[in-house]
């Protein structure tokens, strides 16, 4: 299977993808798919306050935020997906893919990892020692959406314009870290959504 590029925002690529189904009325930019479920809590100027409910995802680490280490992580956990996992059980595709990026205490070295929305918790053990389980507690995030396709760049401006926004609205926040959420395959050309993520301290 030949393995498209993938960029930084850009990261669902999928052959066969099933839309899934739930109680939860997901909102349009997931476009009919699973997405993590959360209330609206408020809409300000520049960004959302959402409340998160518990969440499930598949996670590995990757060497950077380059688009090839970026890819590299994404066929890893597609491949899980697609039943490279010890029940050898296929699991329907969600959105978003999320990208972590977070600075190590006082190095500013970046710590990346690439991470795949999981609708059911009943998650199958990975064969790969590199993919882990995530449960990421239920809480307040502060997100930033913007269209296009984005790259890395643009995710840091967004990001930084966020904090500005956030700052200014007396908003606290995780300072060292934040996530980027990409919604939309290449081939969507239109209607792009963009994320970015600062969770509340």
């Amino acid at each position: 299977m030949a393995k498209t590029p993938v960029s930084f925002f850009g990261l669902l690529v999928v052959l066969i993808v099933f839309p899934g189904s739930g109680c939860w009325e997901a909102p349009g930019f997931c476009r009919g798919y699973e997405c993590p479920v959360y209330t609206l809590v408020q809409e300000n100027n520049g960004f959302e306050e959402r409340n998160y409910d518990t969440s499930y995802w598949i996670t590995t680490d990757v060497a950077s935020t380059s688009k090839d280490d970026v890819a590299t992580g994404f066929w890893k956990l597609y491949y899980f997906n697609k039943g490279e996992n010890k029940e050898k059980k296929e699991i329907v595709m969600t959105r978003p893919v999320l990208v972590t990026v977070k600075e190590a205490d006082g190095t500013g070295e970046k710590q990346v990892s690439i991470s795949l929305y999981q609708s059911d918790s009943d998650i199958p053990a990975p064969n790969d020692e590199t993919i882990r389980i995530t449960m990421v507690p239920g809480g307040t995030v502060y997100v930033r959406s913007f269209g296009g396709f984005a790259e890395y760049e643009d995710g840091i401006n967004e990001v930084n314009s966020l904090k500005e926004e956030l700052r200014a609205a007396g908003k606290q926040f995780v300072e060292n870290g934040f996530d980027a959420a990409g919604y939309d395959a290449p081939w969507d050309l239109i209607y792009r959504h963009n994320e970015v993520w600062l969770h509340a301290a």
